[in-house]
């Protein structure tokens, strides 16, 4: 803590790239899941949910009264630095050796 009394935290990601990389990490997730994990209300995610839908970021699927999300990844960043830039180039990799990890892991459990 500084001698002010505040946390001095910074983030590599913001709160709506967190829930991107969840959702890319976790696909057919729901709101719960991803406030669950992220220690965010579910409030929080709706809204936050919301801005990438809009930006394309996301899609959604419904199931009942469930909505599930996953990441499109070929939809492209809305950042000055990555702008045009393909959700894939950043995610992809990322989203394959989680996936392969999980697969490794569904194995040694079996």
């Amino acid at each position: 803590m500084s001698s002010n009394g505040l946390d001095h935290h910074w983030y590599l990601v913001s709160s709506h790239g967190s829930i991107l990389f969840y959702i890319a990490l976790h696909p057919g997730c729901t709101i719960r899941e991803i406030a669950d994990s992220l220690a965010l209300t579910e409030r929080t995610i709706w809204g936050l949910v919301g801005d990438l839908r809009c930006a394309g970021m996301l899609t959604v699927t419904r199931s009942g009264h469930r909505h599930h999300y996953t990441a499109n990844l070929d939809a492209e960043f809305r950042h000055p630095v990555l702008d045009s830039v393909p959700l894939r180039i950043i995610l992809g990799e990322l989203v394959d050796r989680y996936a392969r990890a999980e697969e490794d892991h569904e194995l040694v459990a079996v």
